[in-house]
């Protein structure tokens, strides 16, 4: 457990929030300021900065939370669909440093964007780069 952070201070019970699932490693509850109707945080309960800071059980056990939940959260604000991702670090909006998987519920019409959105302008790589990122990330 991290002393300065929300998150943690929501698994010790400091800061109330709206529980949905709980286990012996996850929780999840009603995100606070909601970009949905339904939208929900997956944490585990153990303090973790970054995806890679997860050990292999816990990230296991994070993202079976994951998938039991998402279909769950859709059909109790009977949404169309839901985007589930992760802001892993500043640079990619992270503001609550302590791993967090966001279920947005999605409805037809509502205005939001796909998950393709939060790239920017898609980089013009040629072969050799794809080549180059391939094998520095297989490594």
């Amino acid at each position: 457990m991290s002393d300065d952070c929300v998150f943690c201070s929501i698994v010790d019970g400091d800061i109330p929030a709206r529980t949905v699932h709980e286990t012996d490693d996850v929780l999840a509850f009603l995100d606070a300021n909601p970009l949905a109707r339904g939208h929900t945080l997956v944490i585990p309960k153990a303090h973790a900065r970054h995806v890679g800071d997860l050990e292999d059980d816990l990230a296991s056990a994070l993202f079976a939370a994951v998938a039991e939940l998402t279909p769950r959260v859709q059909s109790a604000v009977d949404a169309d669909g839901a985007n589930v991702g992760i802001n892993d670090g500043e640079a990619a909006g992270q503001e609550v440093p302590h791993v967090h998987v966001h279920v947005i519920p999605r409805f037809d019409g509502d205005g939001g964007a796909p998950l393709h959105a939060v790239g920017g302008e898609r980089p013009d790589l040629s072969d050799d780069e794809l080549d180059a990122v391939a094998d520095a990330i297989a490594e």
